[in-house]
């Protein structure tokens, strides 16, 4: 195999790589959304420079349901999410993310920085209450988070739910170099384009939310205090590529 061949591919294994090169689409992605309030020290703690914290401590935890996707598959996805500025600019920072798909991790990870984890999450319907849940471990898994909404209560308007699809993404990219250095140490932004996405449904409703201490699944060490909203979206979407804005080794922008 000559240096071109090897170029050529996204990662290792080469003859069965985790990142298939394609694009990113999604078919009937289903999103509960919970907007929280938290304790704000601890926020503090979490958001890396030169993110900003808006005035209200907010977090929000995600259930997203993927049951198509190319080169994925089917997967299940549990997360928080944290409210940030950037430049002015409203956004959200990604801080943990939990999934039962290898190739999904794999990827996100190494080609575009996105923080996930090994997790078991499960998104349902259950009679008439959305619930979502995340168990953590491997022989004897025990549950983190669990999330209940009510189900299409009242509909959100496109522009609403357009807005929490398409707010900018940020994400640390951190890969180690053989000396327990940083050898890449990067802030991500992803941009979902509004023209790349096709809105489905989108309703709000209520919701409760409660998480468990967990060592390696650290979600409740941003607490439940407030629970502030809800949404469930449904939608097709392409994802957009992610640009650094900021390089922690280098200058920065």
């Amino acid at each position: 195999m000559t240096k071109e061949d090897i170029l050529n591919h996204a990662s290792t294994p080469l003859w069965a790589s985790p990142i298939p090169t394609t694009e990113h689409i999604f078919r009937n992605r289903d999103h509960m959304y919970i907007l929280y309030k938290t304790d704000p020290d601890a926020l503090r703690i979490a958001v890396p420079e030169p993110l900003e914290l808006p005035e209200e401590p907010l977090v929000r935890f995600e259930m997203m349901r993927m049951p198509d996707t190319t080169g994925y598959g089917d997967y299940t996805e549990c997360g928080l999410a944290i409210p940030v500025l950037f430049n002015g600019q409203m956004g959200e920072y990604l801080h943990m993310m939990y999934l039962d798909n290898f190739e999904a991790t794999a990827s996100g990870r190494e080609a575009h920085g996105y923080p996930k984890k090994p997790g078991h999450p499960r998104y349902f319907l259950d009679d008439n209450t959305l619930v979502g849940t995340l168990d953590y471990g491997r022989s004897e898994p025990l549950r983190v988070a669990t999330a209940t909404m009510t189900y299409k209560y009242y509909p959100l308007t496109k522009e609403q739910a357009m807005a929490q699809l398409t707010e900018p993404i940020y994400m640390l990219n951190m890969i180690p170099g053989y000396d327990d250095k940083p050898r890449v140490c990067e802030l991500n932004v992803v941009r979902n384009k509004p023209e790349n996405i096709r809105l489905i449904e989108a309703w709000a409703g209520n919701a409760r939310l409660q998480m468990f201490d967990h060592v390696n699944c650290p979600m409740n060490d941003l607490p439940v205090r407030e629970i502030v909203s809800c949404s469930h979206i449904i939608a097709d979407m392409k994802l957009s590529a992610p640009e650094v804005i900021y390089d922690y080794l280098g200058e920065g922008n």
